[in-house]
């Protein structure tokens, strides 16, 4: 309806350009919204205001001009100008029969749109280090992530998903000494284990696998291990010389190829797990990037050489430093360190000068809110680059937290404390985790109720909506129980007996998905889409409430069961666009 509506203000627009009242070279954009209440119509515009001053006219004989030049339509029963010169639009009841009509006919495709026309979208999310499993906190990032892809997508941008894999760096060997000092364990050593290191069950498991190909045969003696290594922080020392060195006594006394092992033992085990947990949370992706392949590929050195090249990098201490403040960061940042290893923060500049040169046209990160510094030093080396960083767009998600019984759970991956993702979506089930996770702006804190989420009642939202659904095809098993049918046709035709104002109110909040969706998109707000579900749900069941779907009168029933059934296509159209499913029975 909207888009329709756009069209006629266009076309006004052109007849007014040929006669003469507006400038023929003049572009615009028209700004059409709905109204907050229905008394002063259904749609309104400020065209009139905007155009004004062009037109060298007042807003409401520019208005007037406007209204004039509207081409007729059956959608559209009258139009208003009210106040300084807005226009108001007053939909035909004829329009929303049509909406009904539409709905049904499009299935599954309504609200899908092309205003994306094809450009190329990468969307990177969750991306988390393979150091253990993903954790309620990271399930926020994969189904906000995943439902912005599936947005944008649906009004027809060509969209790649992709997870970055850590799968080099400083964490990655934290790991695998952390697999290897459980092995150890294994064999008997007795040894205190670093305070920086992973502690989760999850790396016992892999170094019991380590232990079941190698018995003792890589075993070294405690003693041996730390021999020379400073002491950890419980001991007055500082934890991270203290797991820094233990990382090199181990790649010493396993040789390369041993630890080479162990490390990728670790990475694959997790990733493996990373996996099949995100698949079955509904999260698909079309690439696994490795880190491991920029500098494989030379891509970290020739961005280094680069921003080398152009003068944006200079040496100090024996290391070489970016000048992000050039671009207004707090400090330089290191790109080689005094050692020659290039920083996790190089890999990450080459990753986006990746992104960008793979051709994308927009470039979506999905990050933790606690990354909001790394972004302004990213577009900066961009920006050094000489690439465009507005092509970048970084959403910042809130890390969930937690709640059961009304008490806070505690996290904390590093001494294994955490509820998995794994956890959580068999404890609640996929869908009361993947609608809870987005049903707040992503900037903004959540607390995940674990009580509600498993409540069946109107206060879990996403139960209310899946009920909705559910007495829709309840209905229609009852009709069948009855020895009535359905007569699509003959509904369509009496589209114009459904008068109440249930009625009426359903049909206005069905004609806003498409709206609701497109903007959700653009903006990416998939809590738009939540709530409006949650609005479309309540009327659905007040519609219910308040009158009979199966009467004796063919012509009504027919028309209402038309109308149920497209609130029920609706419904399952926006619940697949979270990952959500719509079921037939509760």
């Amino acid at each position: 309806m909207k888009h329709h509506l756009l069209q006629l203000l266009s076309q006004a627009l052109d007849a007014l350009k040929s006669e003469g009242v507006l400038p023929a070279d003049m572009a615009t954009e028209i700004q059409l919204e709905r109204t907050r209440d229905r008394k002063h119509g259904d749609f309104a515009s400020n065209l009139a205001m905007v155009l004004c001053k062009q037109a060298r006219s007042k807003p409401r004989d520019l208005a007037e001009k406007l209204v004039a030049a509207l081409p007729g339509s059956d959608q559209v029963s009258k139009v208003e100008i009210a106040g300084p010169g807005f226009i108001n639009f007053y939909l035909s009841p004829g329009a929303y029969h049509s909406g009904v009509a539409q709905i049904l006919a499009q299935g599954e495709s309504y609200g899908r749109s092309d205003i994306g026309q094809g450009k190329t979208v990468q969307v990177e999310f969750v991306s988390a280090n393979p150091t253990g499993p993903l954790h309620v906190g990271h399930g926020r990032g994969a189904a906000y992530g995943a439902t912005v892809a599936d947005l944008l997508a649906a009004v027809g941008y060509k969209v790649h998903r992709e997870y970055y894999v850590n799968d080099a760096g400083r964490q990655m060997d934290i790991l695998a000494t952390s697999v290897y000092l459980r092995y150890l364990d294994l064999c008997g050593e007795e040894l205190v284990f670093p305070s920086n290191g992973y502690k989760g069950d999850y790396v016992w498991d892999i170094g019991a696998s380590l232990h079941r190909k190698h018995g003792d045969a890589l075993r070294h003696s405690a003693a041996e291990l730390f021999d020379g290594v400073p002491a950890d922080e419980p001991d007055g020392g500082d934890k991270e010389l203290h797991i820094d060195a233990l990382i090199q006594r181990s790649r010493e006394l396993l040789g390369e190829e041993h630890y080479r092992e162990t490390f990728d033992l670790g990475l694959d085990s997790i990733l493996e797990n990373i996996r099949n947990d995100l698949e079955g949370f509904g999260v698909h992706y079309d690439e696994w990037f490795s880190e491991r392949s920029l500098t494989e590929s030379g891509a970290v050195e020739r961005a280094i050489q680069r921003l080398q090249d152009s003068g944006h990098l200079y040496r100090e201490k024996g290391a070489l430093w970016f000048r992000s403040t050039d671009y207004g960061d707090e400090k330089d940042r290191v790109v080689v360190r005094e050692n020659g290893q290039t920083t996790y923060f190089a890999s990450d500049i080459a990753y986006h000068m990746n992104k960008l040169e793979r051709g994308y046209e927009r470039v979506i990160d999905v990050w933790g809110a606690d990354h909001h510094g790394y972004v302004p030093r990213v577009k900066a080396a961009l920006t050094a680059l000489g690439d465009n960083a507005d092509k970048l767009d970084v959403l910042l998600v809130q890390f969930a937290i937690l709640y059961r019984g009304g008490e806070k759970v505690p996290m904390s991956t590093r001494s294994g404390e955490f509820v998995t993702l794994r956890e959580l979506r068999h404890e609640v089930g996929n869908d009361a985790a993947r609608f809870f996770y987005v049903m707040r702006k992503c900037e903004q804190h959540m607390d995940f109720d674990l009580d509600l989420a498993k409540s069946q009642s109107s206060d879990n939202p996403i139960y209310y909506i899946q009920y909705a659904h559910a007495r829709v095809a309840s209905v229609m098993r009852q009709m069948q129980d009855k020895g009535m049918q359905w007569d699509r046709a003959a509904g369509e035709q009496n589209l114009d007996r459904l008068s109440e104002s249930h009625e009426d109110a359903l049909m206005v909040s069905l004609s806003r998905y498409p709206e609701i969706v497109e903007a959700a998109a653009l903006n990416h707000e998939p809590h738009a889409v939540a709530h409006y579900l949650r609005d479309l749900a309540n009327e659905l069941h007040t519609y219910y409430n308040a009158h009979q779907f199966l009467v004796d009168d063919d012509a009504l029933r027919n028309a209402r069961l038309n109308l149920i059934q497209a609130t029920r296509q609706v419904l399952a159209n926006g619940l697949q666009l979270l990952g959500v499913s719509a079921p037939d029975s509760m």
